[in-house]
């Protein structure tokens, strides 16, 4: 069951991935920040850390998921919805001072070849995405295997241009994926 200090350390946990990844977040600094003892975080999560993480990258994930059509929606075509897309990512990261960028990435590449637990979290949540996406895609006129590969293609392309922007401290990969993606979903014709 959801408690407000449960949510709050989900939440502070969340954030701190964003901007510091798994490693540079130590389970002191969580609870100095979500303003709770410890064993309140060892109660809601008696896994620790790593049963921490793994509920945060879910959690943010499946928040994640519902981003595609929230911007998708009110976009004129798929294309123009695509741009937009990386547009907001990058006007979101740069907004950030370069460090709020994508916490499911950020904790795959630290820990995918290390920690079990972790790596399948963020794969579950690769995995709903592409689910999420090749199904939205489908709805709107794509064939759904054009739609996964447009999806897959999209979710790579952001997690680069991520890792190109923050590392240059500069849009111009987001833009780039953008412009990318975009003429990619402007060059499938859609089924209806």
């Amino acid at each position: 069951m959801a408690t407000p200090t449960r949510n709050r350390i989900l939440e502070t946990t969340a954030e701190l991935f964003r901007k510091q990844g798994y490693n540079g977040t130590g389970i002191k600094q969580i609870v100095d920040q979500a303003r709770t003892p410890f064993g309140s975080l060892y109660h809601h999560f008696p896994g620790g850390k790593t049963q921490l993480a793994a509920e945060v990258v879910r959690t943010a994930g499946a928040m994640y998921a519902l981003l595609l059509p929230a911007v998708f929606d009110p976009a004129p075509d798929l294309a123009t919805g695509a741009r937009e897309f990386f547009r907001l990512a990058g006007e979101h990261l740069e907004e950030s001072n370069w460090l709020d960028a994508c916490p499911i990435a950020t904790v795959a590449l630290e820990v995918a070849s290390v920690n079990e637990p972790l790596r399948e979290a963020t794969q579950d949540v690769f995995d709903l995405w592409i689910a999420a996406g090749t199904q939205y895609l489908s709805e709107r006129g794509l064939a759904e295997p054009v739609a996964r590969r447009l999806t897959i293609g999209m979710i790579c392309a952001l997690e680069g241009a991520f890792i190109l922007a923050r590392a240059g401290r500069s849009l111009e990969p987001l833009q780039i994926a953008g412009d990318l993606v975009s003429a990619q979903f402007a060059a499938e014709p859609a089924r209806l």
